[in-house]
């Protein structure tokens, strides 16, 4: 869907790390390489590589701001990326309309089978053509995670 459709776009790439204080002293923060992070995919977290277009539907991973609606599962269109800060319109609840600043969050996997805890650094977003029932049911309500 992304290749169909034609707008500026921007890749941002995440900076993964190993968890110190879960790491067994910090024998597992050297062992493992920064491709080897950038390659794991967890549930929750955005992927190393996000890229995003302008007018780019997609979902937020994480509550950010309660009192303008940023909460997880909420939807937004993407309206202008810059290095830092991705600016997106909120598309539902009683703050559609509204454009808000998406900063770069650190995130770390809640339902990970992996032998440590990992930290990604990336926007808290997800494309989303397209959402499974349970987070169309979901959309506007602020959960707290």
């Amino acid at each position: 869907m992304t290749d169909l459709h034609v707008a500026d776009s921007r890749t941002y790439l995440s900076c993964d790390m190993v968890c110190k204080a879960d790491s067994n002293k910090g024998i597992l923060y050297d062992m493992h390489t920064p491709e080897f992070l950038n390659g794991l995919k967890a549930s929750g977290i955005p992927n190393h590589a996000l890229t995003l277009k302008v007018g780019s539907p997609v979902m937020l991973l994480r509550n950010i701001d309660h009192s303008i609606g940023l909460c997880n599962s909420t939807r937004l269109i993407i309206t202008r990326v810059s290095d830092n800060v991705v600016e997106a319109k909120i598309v539902t609840d009683n703050n559609a309309g509204q454009i808000v600043l998406i900063p770069r969050m650190s995130m770390t996997p809640t339902n990970t089978t992996l032998p440590f805890k990992f930290q990604r650094r990336q926007f808290s977003l997800v494309l989303a053509y397209a959402m499974t029932i349970n987070k169309s049911h979901s959309v506007g309500i602020c959960n707290d995670h």
